[in-house]
């Protein structure tokens, strides 16, 4: 009996296709540009997504300090900090972190959208973020993606 065969096709660290692309943050509203971003990079936009396997692209976000809080996050919203003693529990606003790390906040709401494993460690290293709109990622020729 002939009949149709549908196999899976799994994709390992040698036959993954990796590409390059470049984001613009500015105007973005911060959870919802950090979904859309993190999906990129865990590769669950390509029809060969692995879920073991880092099979996502590499991505450049510029204009990080240009992202838009909403509702009265900018100044209600606290990253916590830890030193590990006792009374070592810091608060930074998040205005306060984005005078001082613009690229922070960026960096840790994709960071907390990332499996919490080996593997989301080294998905997020396929991330670049940049403060202004400048870069040196010109020799991968990234291309521009928009939400």
């Amino acid at each position: 009996m002939d009949s149709i065969s549908y196999k899976t096709k799994s994709v390992s660290k040698a036959t993954v296709k990796k590409e390059w692309y470049i984001i613009d943050a500015e105007g973005q509203t911060l959870g919802r540009f950090a979904s859309k971003v993190a999906n990129i990079l865990r590769g669950k936009h390509k029809t060969n997504f692995t879920p073991h396997v880092d099979c996502g692209d590499n991505v450049i976000i510029i204009n990080a300090d240009k992202i838009r809080f909403s509702g009265n996050k900018l100044n209600d919203k606290d990253y916590v900090f830890y030193s590990g003693f006792p009374g070592g529990q810091r608060f930074e606003s998040a205005k306060n972190m984005m005078q001082k790390k613009p690229t922070y906040a960026v960096e840790h709401a994709i960071e907390g959208m990332l499996p919490n494993n080996k593997l989301g460690s080294e998905i997020f290293r396929n991330l670049y973020v940049y403060a202004g709109s400048e870069h040196p990622h010109a020799a991968q020729q990234p291309k521009t993606l928009t939400f």
